[in-house]
């Protein structure tokens, strides 16, 4: 606390040490609101590090088919968002030239460059020891970063007001002593940096599959701003005194051209390989009626990033033939398998949308199944006082091999059950479909499973009951296997059936 606290309090009393001893409080107040200019000028650097990156990334992907490009090469983000990151620093510097000093120079006796410096300065140390205190009083365990920031910053300040008496301001020699000491704090960054964007990058591949027509562009602009902030970062300790060298057009603009350049070549970099693979869910699903009647059987196909079904199939002709659809698909020409199909896995169905179904044979199944999982009554239902009613019920697996879960979708008015110590959970909602009571049974047994469960009301109680089966099909398991090596196909049979007591 002590540590955390000290930056601000040094930003609060340097004013008062540099100016009241000789001019008075009223240049204390004219040096602390040049200060807050200075604070105000870094934070929307800042700012504009992290929307340049991002507004690159809108751009680029309104013309191109394809996101993630750097999914598999996480260099090529920085290719892509750097560049443009630090012209987005640079943009407030160049725009405001002339920083409007409230302090008047003639009376201080010191040059006008040197008091905008100190005032860029300090209000950097300024920005940065407050987010220190921000993260501080939120209870957040970040604020170390920014807080070795200004640690090496004052540091860096001592050594570059020493240069000045030996050094003209402003020259490289007074900018070396400035940069020098902040070589640890900038090594730091980049590093904490590099590993924070490998990290992100790495999880892109399977944050979901988020809704049209949002959805296609949120992992890139994640990317982008992750980038932009890590630049920041990185660069902002050194930005203040440096930035009187970096702020030209000539470098601005070659920060554009090579973003421009970089955004441009990424589009020819495919997302996947092998060790960076897209993640396709494949789901051999068998609607069933009792222990033996099959109604239907689809193969069902979801993905977790932003990069759709069609782009898959596009690339995986094979696959494609298979199914037979064309490589050119879209949704509108296929069935859509819906959340209420996914149970079997919930709550991971939550980060699938818009997936796709296609119609399977269910012929090898019959042959490789004798009885599928099903629920029946196992005694009279009893009535209890006040209008409730019990209902007992045995849920069988049937033939399953590789059972992994069994999941219960209860919709209706209850008010106990013999699960959990019949304590309730809290309602859930899986897609479209009213409030429901989900549990979840985990693996197989000899015996089948009994349960009650008990309403307060007349009205019927729905049980959707879902089955995953790690086995698959010699059918399923064909068409699994014609996915390139650079698809991670997670494939399992799913038996679904629906009663109502």
């Amino acid at each position: 606390m002590f540590l955390h606290s000290l930056p601000v309090v040094i930003f609060f009393l340097v004013p008062l040490l540099l100016r009241f001893p000789t001019w008075g409080l009223t240049c204390c107040f004219a040096t602390f609101y040049d200060f807050l200019k200075g604070m105000l000028c870094h934070a929307f650097a800042i700012l504009l590090a992290i929307v340049f990156p991002v507004a690159f990334a809108v751009i680029r992907l309104l013309f191109s088919g394809q996101s993630m490009s750097w999914f598999s090469t996480p260099y090529l983000a920085f290719m892509m968002f750097v560049p443009s990151s630090l012209a987005g620093m640079l943009i407030p510097r160049m725009l405001w030239k002339s920083f409007p000093l409230t302090q008047d120079v003639s009376i201080l006796k010191l040059s006008k460059e040197e008091l905008v410096t100190e005032a860029r300065f300090w209000g950097a140390f300024g920005l940065y020891s407050i987010l220190t205190l921000a993260y501080l009083a939120a209870g957040l365990s970040g604020g170390f970063l920014t807080f070795v920031m200004s640690a090496f910053m004052l540091l860096a300040w001592i050594s570059f007001r020493l240069s000045m008496k030996s050094f003209v301001v402003g020259s490289f020699r007074s900018t070396a002593c400035y940069v020098i000491p902040l070589i640890p704090c900038v090594m730091y960054t980049v590093y904490f940096g590099g590993f924070l964007v490998a990290f992100v990058i790495e999880k892109m591949g399977m944050t979901g599959s988020l809704p049209p027509p949002f959805g296609y562009f949120i992992p890139d602009v994640i990317v982008a701003a992750i980038i932009g902030l890590v630049t920041s970062w990185s660069v902002g300790p050194i930005l203040p005194v440096v930035s009187h060298w970096l702020a030209r057009s000539s470098i601005l603009h070659f920060l554009l051209h090579s973003s421009i350049l970089a955004l441009a070549l990424s589009s020819q970099f495919f997302p996947y390989s092998t060790d960076a693979p897209k993640r396709v869910i494949f789901q051999h699903t068998i609607r069933n009626a009792g222990a033996s009647k099959i109604m239907e059987t689809t193969y069902d196909f979801a993905v977790v990033d932003s990069n759709t079904l069609p782009f898959v199939f596009k690339h995986a002709s094979e696959v494609a033939n298979t199914l037979h659809i064309n490589t050119e698909l879209s949704f509108d020409a296929v069935k859509q398998s819906h959340q209420e199909e996914w149970m079997g896995i919930f709550p991971i169905s939550s980060l699938f949308s818009r997936c796709m179904k296609f119609p399977a044979k269910g012929s090898d199944v019959s042959a490789e199944y004798n009885h599928f999982p099903h629920l029946t009554t196992n005694k009279p239902q009893e009535s209890l006082s006040g209008g409730s009613r019990r209902i007992y019920l045995e849920f069988s697996l049937g033939s399953l091999k590789e059972v992994w879960v069994a999941v219960l979708n209860i919709t209706g008015s209850l008010s106990s059950w013999s699960f959990a110590d019949n304590i309730l959970p809290v309602p859930e909602k899986t897609g479209n479909g009213p409030p429901s009571y989900i549990c979840r049974l985990s693996g197989a047994g000899d015996k089948n499973w009994t349960f009650w469960l008990e309403t307060n009301s007349s009205e019927a109680i729905k049980i959707d009951v879902a089955v995953v089966d790690q086995y698959l099909t010699e059918s399923a398991a064909k068409l699994k296997a014609l996915f390139p090596d650079w698809v991670d196909v997670t494939a399992f049979s799913s038996f679904i059936s629906t009663y109502v007591f």
